[in-house]
């Protein structure tokens, strides 16, 4: 059992790390958060091992820790002006829309925050959002929306229509 958990955590503690990257917006508090996650999953992993998705379960814990240190150390996250679009090839630029990107998704709220990082990040399904928070699909989209839309309200550049291909006359 010691060795499916550490093939576990060699195969996931990446993705687990990004989730709580975005989660937290700090690189310490997502290590903490992840050696957290794992700590606890490690002392139940017979029961993790035998469920049908010990990833979803896992998440589960993610998210539940990361919304207990919410609670716990509210914070208030300065906001930029605005953020500027970097030129294609600036890494320096791409790394600061980046970090913009994640301080947006820190004002969002914590079950809101949770839906676009599961989605965006994890590329979960609305039904498995739900099942991982334990809601219904349909508050998964509404509130995925919301976030969407709210992110949007702070980054112009994703406001606008992506370009639609000509359909017209094709059948």
């Amino acid at each position: 059992m010691e060795t499916d958990f550490q093939a576990f955590v060699t195969a996931r503690s990446a993705a687990l790390f990004r989730g709580a990257l975005v989660l937290t917006g700090n690189r310490e508090a997502a290590e903490d958060l992840v050696q957290e996650t794992l700590e606890r999953a490690c002392r139940k992993w017979r029961t993790i091992a035998a469920k049908d998705a010990p990833d979803a379960y896992i998440r589960r814990i993610m998210v539940n820790l990361a919304n207990d240190r919410w609670r716990r150390f509210r914070r208030t996250v300065l906001q930029s002006d605005g953020p500027d679009q970097a030129a294609p090839g600036d890494e320096y630029g791409q790394v600061d829309s980046r970090d913009q990107l994640v301080r947006a998704l820190q004002q969002l709220p914590m079950r809101m925050r949770t839906v676009v990082v599961l989605r965006y990040f994890h590329d979960l399904s609305d039904t498995e959002i739900a099942a991982d928070l334990d809601v219904s699909p349909s508050t998964v989209r509404s509130q995925l929306a919301r976030g969407i839309e709210k992110l949007r309200s702070q980054f112009p550049a994703l406001a606008d229509p992506s370009p639609r291909r000509h359909t017209e006359g094709i059948r």
